[in-house]
């Protein structure tokens, strides 16, 4: 078994207003278009984890994990998945996961290059932790660098210096950064 944690870009922070438009953390655990090179490189019961990105004044936390299930292909999720097909919601921010049409070519709202290599993988989940309330992301911002330091035993002053965009995890990690994700 083995993991991967990664972060969002800049001012990505669920609890600060921004929305997922790939629902990693929705009724059932996905991740579809963003990170095809972690998506490529999990196999069944590996974990993927989240990191919020950074914003004013609020320190980036662990959003939280699941281990995978099951990797099928874009146009798969596509039938099989309907709700995280790419459409625009009553604000008009694109959201979903899902990057194929329903013909299986590449979807008009998905903006990204590297089309081919994108829908492959599409990664579904189970075990899913996602650290939701106020007063829980609240302790995950507070704790987030320490549980870092303690899941990699490094010390540092910034969680870049541990989790620069990515990183491997390996079991004895995940153990860790899951056991510290459930206390919080």
């Amino acid at each position: 078994m083995k993991g991967y944690i990664y972060k969002l870009y800049k001012g990505a922070d669920p609890h600060k207003g921004w929305t997922f438009n790939d629902p990693i953390f929705g009724k059932k655990a996905s991740l579809g278009a963003c990170m095809p090179n972690i998506r490529g490189s999990v196999e069944l019961g590996d974990w993927i984890f989240c990191i919020s990105g950074k914003i004013v004044e609020k320190s980036p936390y662990i959003v939280g994990g699941f281990q995978v299930d099951e990797k099928i292909s874009a146009i798969e999720a596509n039938l099989k998945y309907p709700e995280f097909r790419l459409q625009k919601n009553e604000f008009g921010q694109i959201i979903g996961n899902i990057i194929v049409d329903d013909n299986g070519d590449h979807h008009p709202l998905d903006d990204h290059d590297k089309f081919e290599k994108r829908r492959e993988n599409y990664v579904l989940g189970k075990n899913k932790i996602y650290i939701e309330s106020p007063q829980s992301v609240e302790r995950s911002r507070q704790k987030t660098l320490e549980v870092l330091q303690k899941t990699f035993g490094k010390s540092a002053n910034r969680i870049d210096d541990l989790v620069p965009r990515w990183r491997k995890l390996d079991e004895g990690q995940i153990e860790t950064l899951v056991g510290e994700l459930k206390k919080i």
